[in-house]
């Protein structure tokens, strides 16, 4: 998996059972996915389908260092489908506890909003990694 986004969980992210809202750990995981599909697909009109269901593991407290992490499950004709790791990471020790995981689907669209193709050079880097890994 690749790294794609790094934070750090802040008070303001935190609800009521001093734990980080998992709404807020929602909204990171799909603006870090949106970005790193726009990066795989080189282009920027994104939106996300679905988000399959989600785990949330263990509990994020304020100050935890948060990375994401992302690899390619799927290119389908207009679709790239991505499998999410969101992990605690402890500065001192280096080790890395994954805290929730899902896999999130975005749409390739044009100007009006219509599902338009994924490139097919992009279709065929990712074919051999995605018949591999996942089927």
């Amino acid at each position: 998996m690749e790294l794609i986004t790094t934070t750090i969980c802040l008070t303001k992210h935190i609800g009521n059972n001093n734990n980080m809202f998992g709404g807020e750990l929602l909204s990171l995981i799909d603006i870090s996915a949106a970005a790193y599909a726009s990066e795989v697909c080189r282009y920027p009109k994104i939106v996300t389908l679905k988000i399959t269901e989600t785990l949330f593991k263990k509990p994020v407290k304020v100050g935890h260092l948060i990375k994401i992490y992302g690899e390619v499950k799927n290119v389908g004709n207009t679709s790239i489908t991505i499998k999410i790791e969101v992990r605690t990471h402890n500065v001192r020790t280096e080790k890395q506890e994954i805290v929730c995981e899902t896999d999130i689907t975005f749409v390739k669209i044009d100007e009006d909003g219509n599902a338009i193709p994924i490139n097919s050079n992009v279709k065929e880097k990712y074919k051999s990694l995605i018949e591999v890994k996942w089927k």
